[in-house]
């Protein structure tokens, strides 16, 4: 059975928040800050370039030994060994998804209510990101979920949870106290001119809900 990586610190990534910076040198910043899991989004990349990025940041996140996500690919996902896929609601549906990979690979569903939570639960995913619970200005049209909303997801879900959407070093113990397991992190991590320094500050309040 394969082994759940650590959520704590889960980074995704955007090149909207790179502020003219090569991504693979803000992603190994955020891996020498601690960085636990890092999942590759890039919306308007096509294939080729997805696979070859993706190719790069396999290399540096096994350096680090850290996992990497593929957010909505399968086909990269597989193709550059990656340790699984994040899933939108519009995506394949998570069962489909596991039907294609396997039991090796590590599925992630988004959800953004208790049903839509216990629906991935059911459909074999690994983990849940649920959100947005702050609001978030990567993705303007996704409804604010709100710490109540969080905690009600938390308590009855059954996989870990990583909160999305708008988490920064100020209100990460927040999250983590509403009962996430971790919080998915975009321009909290890669907008921050420091973004090492940023990640070593959250990964302090980290260790205090350490198990």
């Amino acid at each position: 059975m394969k082994a759940q990586p650590d959520y704590s610190i889960y980074l995704v990534t955007d090149d909207g928040c790179l502020q003219g910076r090569a991504l693979i040198d803000c992603v190994r910043e955020a891996l020498e800050g601690g960085v636990t899991l890092v999942q590759y989004r890039a919306k308007t990349a096509s294939s080729a370039e997805m696979y070859a990025e993706a190719l790069q940041l396999k290399a540096l996140c096994d350096s680090f030994n850290v996992p990497l996500i593929i957010n909505d690919r399968l086909d990269i996902a597989m193709a550059v060994g990656a340790a699984g896929v994040h899933l939108g609601q519009d995506d394949l549906p998570c069962a489909a998804a596991r039907k294609i990979l396997g039991e090796d690979y590590i599925i992630g569903v988004s959800a953004h209510n208790p049903a839509e939570a216990k629906a991935a639960l059911q459909s074999g995913a690994d983990y849940l990101g649920c959100g947005a619970v702050f609001g978030t200005a990567t993705k303007a049209d996704v409804q604010k979920l709100g710490t109540d909303g969080l905690a009600a997801i938390c308590k009855a879900k059954g996989l870990p949870v990583v909160r999305l959407g708008g988490v920064t070093a100020d209100n990460y113990r927040e999250v983590r106290a509403a009962g996430a397991d971790g919080a998915a992190i975009v321009s909290g991590i890669l907008a921050q001119p420091d973004i090492r320094t940023t990640v070593e500050a959250i990964a302090r309040v980290s260790q205090e809900f350490a198990k």
